[in-house]
């Protein structure tokens, strides 16, 4: 990670610019859970249009200065740019940088991987929508393009090798019906328009018998799987795991709407190389499909994060809860507070939020009272939203 040691010195005077790098503000921390710690601060720079912040400390007798882990951006150049900015005005000696090297290297574009943005803002088509959830060598999902061109497909997966590799076929066999995205599909399905959908593929997935609460299949995932799903649409699980076919046909036989069917060792028109193994090693294999039948309610994305308030951040200070708040599907834990010294009634506030196997961290800023998401609003995830609301709540008593 690029950073710079440098003697102690005067912090700069903000709002300040150097090499059309802005500095806007410095905030100090607070120390609110009455913990020993020393005092850092977070400098907000602005370089070619792009916010975020900077992590000033002490380092024995000196300071270094880095990259705010929280607002970290691409390219790394923009970071060794805005630490060289700081340094030259703050006029201290560098006694280490490993900063120097600015060269912008370009990131590979792959057409068809996509971030999760982009499927939350921009992600529209009029055709059907299948996906696959885990593909890893993306052998089936590159035969089912293949086989229905008209049919949009999105793989999610979170090995990035996995991905790589399929994106290297796609352009090899030149395939255009598929989008990838590196993303949790426990969230993600949120973000697709209700009765949308297909298929959904769920093939060999990982069956975390130590650890059940990390399976895809939930009573939450399985009513968002009905959700996006059209009428007669199906969810399909494929499994090696018979505690894991057990599991999810629990899960499924508790709902109350749609069909489920069930089959052994039933041969598909592709295979995996660990299937063909399995087969030929005598071992079972397990289908479970569950077909919807109801078309549900569209939802709206369009999700106000905004605080409709002004607050005292003074009061907030001491009032704050120091303790994480944990409700039945969303979690809310203040971590760290900070003032922005000339700047009345102002001030950082470094919250955790959302859900527990893919937590969002954000800082909330607040200027004059006034309070907003720093680099932009959380994603619009119902664990977000409740989480949001909860913040409402607590700054607003």
């Amino acid at each position: 990670m690029p950073h710079i040691l440098f003697e102690k010195n005067d912090l700069i005077r903000v709002p300040s610019i150097k090499n059309d790098i802005e500095f806007d503000f410095i905030a100090k921390s607070y120390n609110f859970t009455q913990k020993e710690r020393k005092t850092e601060y977070r400098v907000a720079v602005k370089n070619q249009n792009k916010e975020f912040m900077l992590s000033l400390k002490p380092k024995d007798e000196n300071f270094m200065i880095k990259a705010d882990k929280v607002t970290r951006i691409s390219p790394v150049a923009l970071i060794k740019g805005a630490l060289n900015a700081y340094v030259e005005l703050n006029n201290a000696k560098v006694l280490f940088s490993n900063t120097n090297n600015l060269i912008v290297k370009e990131d590979t574009v792959h057409e068809y991987l996509k971030d999760i943005n982009y499927f939350v803002n921009d992600f529209k088509t009029n055709k059907e929508i299948q996906i696959e959830i885990g593909f890893g060598s993306g052998r089936h999902l590159l035969h089912q393009a293949k086989t229905n061109p008209d049919i949009q497909f999105i793989g999610l997966e979170i090995h990035y090798p996995s991905i790589e590799q399929l994106l290297k076929q796609l352009e090899l066999q030149n395939i255009t019906n598929v989008l990838v995205v590196n993303y949790d599909a426990r969230l993600f399905m949120e973000f697709i328009e209700s009765n949308k959908v297909g298929k959904i593929f769920v093939h060999f997935p990982v069956p975390w018998d130590k650890k059940p609460h990390r399976r895809i299949y939930s009573d939450e995932f399985v009513n968002e799987a009905l959700r996006v799903l059209k009428i007669g649409g199906t969810l399909e699980l494929r499994t090696d795991s018979r505690k894991y076919f057990d599991f999810s046909t629990e899960v499924l036989t508790k709902l109350p709407k749609g069909r489920i069917t069930i089959d052994i060792n039933k041969d598909l028109a592709v295979s995996s190389k660990y299937e063909d193994r399995w087969k030929k090693q005598g071992k079972n294999i397990y289908d479970v499909t569950l077909e919807s039948w109801n078309e549900d309610e569209k939802i709206d994305l369009n999700v106000d994060f905004s605080f409709e308030f002004k607050i005292d951040f003074s009061k907030i200070l001491t009032s704050i809860p120091t303790k994480s708040i944990i409700e039945k599907n969303y979690f809310v834990h203040v971590e760290e507070l900070y003032i922005i010294e000339n700047m009345e009634n102002s001030g950082l506030i470094k919250v955790t939020m959302g859900n527990f196997d893919r937590p969002v961290t954000k800082y909330l800023l607040v200027k004059d009272g006034f309070i907003s998401y720093y680099q932009g609003n959380p994603l619009p995830t119902s664990s977000n939203i409740n989480a949001h609301k909860k913040l409402k709540e607590i700054l607003s008593k």
